[in-house]
């Protein structure tokens, strides 16, 4: 028997099955789904629950001092207190608040601030000034005061990311603005992803066309930082789409965005990984994200979509106003902004910070505070304790010394090219590098620092290396010798004492030690004085040998300088190498009347709840007796007046100061003034002949730096150098160097450790015939010189007349006269005939830049 099975039958069955696999399709599908939506639950639970980024040490420069008189406007004074982190309104977890009205700030710090809620001010403004300056809540006036330290920057770890984060109402509405029509228009509205975007990147893809925009959303790209790599594959946007959903589910749209503010990746400035908007803003304008404009605003935005074509260091213009101008036009079509104000936002050119960040976040600085803190904590407790570490560094000079920097090197780049096409030899790629370190001689406080002149190409701090200091060390050599009258130690010198600068073998452990003078030049009897002032060689290797070597080393050595100089000739002509920051504490004795300051850069270290964990003061101690240090700096304004360091002063730099070139395979700068000390050293890595002399290559960036730093109130009341106690300023016979009378004709003021001035008066026949006397036969004639246009007089003149050396020969002399008179300093110096070069196997000590009209003497 047949049976039959109809049609309807098999459509049933055919029917019921596919139900079966569409039921299992849903089933499998939604097991996967609640799987994936457990596992990525999980995933935003263990990365986004609790503490979302490591609360790293804060490292803070010095609190900013302000007085009244000084030039400053209220609008400054903000932005100065909202670089620390001030609000303005009382907010839970700022580190202040202020409030403005009119001419009138006030300042408020909290429990959380440096002042730990004390020293409330109020500051009057008028005419651009601070007119008056108010303790809260007593009202009492206060001449000068301080404000919160600015902060330097959130240490960082191996991976080199910085960032600051914020909260979202932290987040200024032109930057909102900005990011959101240039990222994602409707990011309010969508559920965490686009369906009209990702269908049209899909689209483009199949085209092999390109689109301005992906079909990321701000949650995806949010979802994608946290969660994913960069891989462009389907199954990695199928779970970013997912993570999307569930981050919407979990999160309102301003937690998302706040997200994705601090983590966005915008590219490298140096060595750092520059992360979020808050960062962002300091690295590539160097300001507060609250005070961003328009059109810094959209460059942010723009960046977004390839942050690395804006992180070199030759970032053009163009392109970085052709990325802004895009987004401006968006903000346009999105309403986000008028057409007019983006027309004068495109105006306005964009002042992109240097890449190095050197000005605002001091890199080699940072560094060295890390590497302490790693000694007294573990990075884990650095990296996740919230530990506020305030340092001496003061950013006005800090940006004061990146710009100095960046003009200094410049100048010494150039005078490279043309030495090397000069030689007709090829320059390499290598480029010298630099280091800077100022200091307040009285405290030791380092209040800027720079260790390269590029800190993404090489984190090498220079102001760490040791180096050869040159005839930068020559000062503790005089020292030493100017001590014997203090201990009545023979023989007694002075700096009128006289030694033979001619051509001399010493002989020293068995061997010969020949060195020479710059050019090969030199200038028989000469003072002390002279010798320093002009950095002569052979004669300081001779006061070196008759204070004995062994004296000065350990004169050295008590000075604070490193423990590897060893009792040789070479000694005396800086052979032994140490850092620029060891040179530093050893120029504070000559700087502050005798007292030696250790160099510090951190005043204290605390934990969240303001525990100090780390406390330094200062560390001086007496170690050269102030009528020496005051006899050294005596000569080193002479240095700075008419001697080798010259340049200074030809590139403007005229408060009272006292310095020392030095030139060995590198260039130095040593000086000061009543309230500053800098230190500059340029020389090449691999330790070749930089070629260039100190005057030439320092000196001019000490002078830029100090330029600056004189029109900060802290350092702008630049004081001459008073003699101490003890010390005697007499006139001298310029011939004989004994005491003069009414029958010399020369004569010039000279100072004196008391009881070493002549006893005798000049020989009236002998002071009229000044063809005798070295100075005469050196300047050729007998007519006193006189100092250069506007050169400052020693501080031993404290009647106001003559130098207490003497100076080169007029420029204006004319060139008959000179051809008559010329002297050997005359022929030595090049005053009026071409530079003689120095012979490449010597000792050489270099000429510095040219004063009008006249070549100064060698380094």
């Amino acid at each position: 028997m047949k049976i039959r099975v109809g049609r309807s039958f098999w459509t049933s069955i055919w029917g019921l099955s596919l139900l079966s696999l569409v039921a299992a399709a849903i089933l499998t599908g939604v097991g996967f789904f609640t799987y994936y939506w457990i596992h990525f639950g999980h995933m935003i639970d263990a990365r986004l629950s609790g503490q979302v980024y490591q609360t790293s040490a804060r490292i803070y420069a010095a609190p900013e001092p302000i007085a009244e008189g000084e030039t400053l406007s209220p609008a400054e004074m903000i932005a100065r207190l909202e670089r620390s982190s001030y609000a303005r309104a009382d907010t839970a977890g700022a580190t202040g608040w202020y409030t403005a009205q009119g001419n009138t700030v006030e300042v408020h710090p909290s429990q959380d601030s440096y002042f730990q809620g004390q020293n409330a001010l109020r500051v009057i403004f008028s005419g651009g000034k601070i007119q008056k300056i108010e303790q809260l809540p007593s009202g009492q006036e206060a001449a000068n005061a301080q404000i919160e330290p600015e902060l330097l920057t959130n240490l960082f770890d191996s991976t080199r990311e910085k960032r600051r984060v914020v909260q979202f109402a932290d987040i200024p509405k032109v930057l909102l603005d900005a990011v959101l029509s240039a990222e994602d228009k409707r990011f309010f509205e969508h559920p965490g992803f686009d369906p009209v975007r990702i269908l049209g990147a899909a689209w483009a893809d199949l085209r092999h066309d390109a689109r301005e925009q992906g079909a990321s959303t701000i949650t995806m790209q949010v979802a994608r930082s946290f969660f994913f790599t960069t891989d462009r594959t389907w199954r990695r946007k199928l779970s970013e789409t997912m993570v999307s959903l569930e981050l919407e589910h979990r999160f309102s749209k301003q937690q998302i965005f706040e997200l994705y503010a601090n983590e966005i990746y915008l590219g490298n400035r140096g060595s750092f990984a520059i992360h979020g908007f808050a960062e962002g803003s300091y690295a590539y304008f160097n300001k507060d994200m609250q005070n961003l404009t328009l059109g810094e605003a959209a460059f942010l935005a723009a960046i977004i979509r390839a942050p690395n074509r804006y992180s070199t260091t030759d970032l053009r213009p163009e392109r970085a106003a052709a990325a802004r101008d895009g987004v401006l036009t968006e903000m346009v079509e999105n309403g986000a902004a008028t057409p007019a104000d983006a027309a004068a936002a495109r105006k306005i050119p964009l002042h992109i910070a240097g890449a190095v960040l050197e000005g605002s976040a001091a890199p080699y600085f940072v560094d060295m505070v890390k590497d302490h803190l790693l000694n007294q904590f573990s990075e884990a407790d650095l990296l996740s304790q919230d530990f506020r570490v305030y340092t001496t560094i003061d950013p006005d000079l800090q940006r004061a010394a990146s710009e100095a920097v960046e003009i200094g090197m410049k100048n010494v780049d150039d005078q490279l090219a043309r030495k090397y096409a000069k030689w007709h030899k090829a320059g390499d790629d290598a480029r010298p590098q630099v280091a800077l370190v100022a200091i307040d001689p009285r405290t030791g406080e380092i209040k800027a620092l720079v260790g390269g002149r590029d800190y993404g190409e090489s984190q090498l701090n220079h102001a760490l290396s040791r180096r050869q200091p040159g005839s930068a060390f020559k000062p503790f050599v005089y020292a030493a010798a100017f001590d014997n009258a203090v201990d009545n130690t023979e023989p007694i010198l002075t700096t009128a004492t006289t030694v033979d600068d001619s051509p001399t073998t010493f002989e020293f452990d068995g061997k010969d030690y020949t060195p020479n003078n710059y050019g090969e030049a030199f200038h028989g009897t000469v003072t002390l004085r002279d010798a320093l002032t002009f950095s002569l060689n052979v004669a300081t290797v001779k006061v070196a040998e008759m204070v004995g070597y062994g004296r000065v080393a350990d004169f050295a050595r008590q000075l604070g300088l490193a423990n590897n100089i060893e009792p040789t000739p070479a000694m005396a002509l800086g052979a032994y190498e140490m850092t620029p920051l060891e040179v530093a504490g050893g120029y504070t004795v000559f700087a502050d009347h005798g007292m030696r300051a250790e160099p510090m850069f951190i005043s204290s270290v605390r934990s969240a709840s303001s525990e100090v964990l780390e406390s330094t003061a200062p560390r001086t101690r007496q170690a050269l007796d102030p009528r020496v240090a005051f006899l050294v700096t005596s000569v080193l304004e002479d240095v700075i007046n008419r001697g080798t360091g010259y340049p200074v002063r030809a590139r403007g730099f005229t408060a009272p100061a006292a310095g020392k070139t030095g030139t060995s395979r590198d260039g130095w700068f040593a000086g000061y003034t009543s309230g500053l000390e800098c230190i500059v050293w340029i020389g090449f890595d691999d330790n070749r002949d930089l070629g260039l002399t100190g005057g030439n290559s320092a000196a001019p960036i000490w002078a830029e730096f100090m330029k600056r730093a004189v029109t900060f109130p802290a350092y702008s009341d630049t004081e001459t150098f008073d003699p101490p106690d003890g010390i005697s300023t007499v006139t001298i016979d310029t011939n004989t160097l004994e005491l003069a009378n009414a029958s010399c004709p020369d004569t010039r003021q000279e100072v004196y450790i008391t009881g070493t001035e002549p006893t005798q008066y000049c020989n009236g026949v002998a002071a009229a015939a000044p063809s005798d006397s070295w100075l005469s036969r050196a300047f050729g004639g007998s007519e006193q010189p006189k100092p250069p246009a506007g050169a400052a007089t020693s501080s031993g003149d404290t009647s106001g007349g003559q130098s207490a050396g003497t100076s080169p020969a007029p420029a204006d002399q004319p060139a008959s006269d000179a051809s008559k008179k010329k002297g050997l300093m005359q022929r030595i110096f090049g005053i009026f005939g071409p530079e003689k070069k120095p012979d490449a196997g010597s000792n050489t000590q270099g000429s510095g830049q040219s004063q009008p009209g006249a070549n100064p003497p060698p380094n």
